[in-house]
This record gives structure tokens, sequence and C-alpha cells, in this order.
């Protein structure tokens, strides 16, 4: 009998790169181990001029989430504003003097973001091979974004496909593979090491832009990573990834028998840190200039216990 969807490609790459116990049974981090203190202090070395670089998009109700997944943009909602200061005492302060508050309503994975290890499961599994009915109604007992708290900063380095391949922006669809990654690095001139973090531009973000809409950004059509890159970032070593795509893989899909395969063993069975929806246009655009795709990276999540995911604005530093 054929394996036309890929069933068994999936299960043999998620045993293969399975990684349970590497760093204790107690493990809720995965990769992000591979980032050490020597690595932090080298990495802020990286910064020469105090560039300071924001990658996320404006968490507002002009983000790209359309209601796939349930996933819908941020919304603000105010407590208490400038009116209600100016229209009468309120809670015992006199009319005039107030002051604003305000809540937000978001799901934590509809802009730029984390995923936690809690995100993904295989064969009733998550990262480590904890159980996955450990995330529950009530949140993630194991594996929760609050982990990764203060963990991520390092060097991280940019590998901008686009101007590499010398086009505006990857198509929808396109995949990229490890030899893909590894020239791209190598004409920009710089070494991906052992815990960096690697920021991957496909240009979707700007393509999206040019068309002034975001259109199927959101769980549509994309470019991303081919499956098999899967071994090519285990044998880096790299403490994590994430790109300027809603999703990390191409899509559609490789895999036919799972959504978002490559996705079903870079969590629960590498333990790899993932990021989506990253703003890297202003970011590329210096690293063309001055020719250094590398830099100080900071971008610990909030430390939401039982997340799986976090909203978070990571920053470059050059």
């Amino acid at each position: 009998m054929t394996d036309d969807r890929g069933e068994g490609r999936l299960r043999d790459a998620a045993e293969r790169h399975r990684a349970w116990g590497r760093w204790g049974d107690d493990d809720e981090v995965g990769t992000v181990n591979h980032i050490t203190t020597d690595a932090i202090v080298g990495a802020a070395g990286l910064v020469q001029r105090g560039a300071v670089f924001s990658l996320a998009l404006p968490f507002d109700d002009k983000g790209p989430q359309k209601g796939h997944l349930r996933r819908f943009n941020p919304m603000l909602f105010m407590l208490r504003d400038g009116d209600d200061a100016f229209a009468r005492e309120l809670m015992g302060v006199p009319r005039g003097i107030g002051a604003a508050d305000d809540v937000v309503i978001m799901a934590t994975q509809g802009g730029t973001q984390w995923d936690a290890l809690g995100h993904m499961f295989y064969d009733d599994r998550m990262w480590n091979g904890y159980d996955a009915r450990l995330v529950s109604s009530l949140g993630a007992e194991k594996n929760d974004v609050a982990s990764y708290k203060d963990r991520i900063v390092g060097r991280a380095v940019l590998l901008d496909l686009p101007r590499f391949l010398g086009v505006d922006w990857c198509e929808p669809g396109r995949a990229t593979d490890g030899a893909e990654l590894d020239a791209c690095a190598a004409a920009q001139g710089v070494e991906i090491r052992r815990g960096d973090i690697l920021l991957i531009r496909f240009g979707q973000i700007a393509q999206c832009r040019a068309a002034g809409s975001w259109g199927d950004y959101a769980g549509g059509d994309a470019p991303g990573l081919a499956f098999d890159t899967l071994g090519w970032i285990a044998e880096r070593e790299i403490a994590g990834l994430a790109t300027d795509t809603w999703g990390a893989e191409v899509r559609p899909n490789e895999i036919a028998y799972a959504n978002q395969p490559w996705h079903r063993v870079a969590l629960p069975s590498m333990g790899l840190l993932v990021g989506e929806i990253f703003d890297l246009e202003a970011l590329a655009a210096d690293c063309a200039a001055d020719g250094r795709y590398e830099a100080f990276f900071v971008a610990c999540p909030l430390p939401i216990t039982g997340a799986v995911g976090s909203p978070v604005n990571p920053i470059a530093i050059k």
C-alpha cells in the first residue's frame, strides 16, 4: 500500500529527531538550552551602533488574522478614560483629575509570537514525552510559554532569502531547503553557530504591504521551510528560529496527513523554539546597507502561566 498522504514520512522524522531526555526528564525549554551564558556575553559584543529594531507588528485590529483556527486580531477596550475624568467625579477623585486604564483581548498567537512547546502534539505526546492531557482547559501544566521567560537572549542571524535570490519576495508555495539556507548565509558572509536564533525572511509581509491587504496570509498559501529542513536544524543545534510568515513551513504543506507537519516534529520531538509573524523588513534593509547579518537579540515572552503561546516584541540591536 502506498503512503500517498505522508504518514510514514512524518512518523519517521518524528522518531529520528526525537530528543526527549537530552536535557533531563524535567526539561520544558528544549533547544533553548543551546544558548549558553558565554554565548549571551559574546552576542552582547555585537552591539556597535546602538541601532535598535523592533520586529513586532502593531498589536491592533488591523492585524492579519481572519478567524482561521479561531484566532482573531487584538482588541483594546478602555476601563476608564479622559471623558470620564472630564465629566464626573470617579471613585472619590475630583472631576478633572483622573487617569486612563485599559484591557486587551487577544489570541496569544494572533500577532508576532512565540510558540510554547505545549502548542503541538503527536501521538498524544508533547515535548519531552509529556502527556498531551497535561494541557487542559485550565492551561498547560507542562511546557507553557512562561518557561521561556528569561531564556530567549543571544545572537540572531538574519537570512534574507529574497535579497539572496534577487526577488522582492518568495512566492507562496515555494519551499526552501537546507542547502538554500546555507547558500544564503554564505552569500551574506555570516556563519550559523550552535545556540543561534535564525530570523528567516521570506518577504511575505512585504508582499502583503505591496498589495495593500493581508489577503490569505493567515493560514493560506505561503513560502516557507521544506519539511526536510528538520534535519538541517538538528545538525546545527540552533536555539530557535522565527519567520515573517504565519506558519514558518511551506504552505500548501508537503505532507497531507497532518496540518503543519513540520511543526509536529519541530516542537514535540525536537523541542525547537519557533516564532512567527515577525516583521523583518527594517532589520533586513539595515543588514543589506551595512553588510552585517547578525545582531544581539532579546525576545522573552510574557510569562503567562499555562499559555501555549505569547505575543512578543522582539528586539534586535546592532
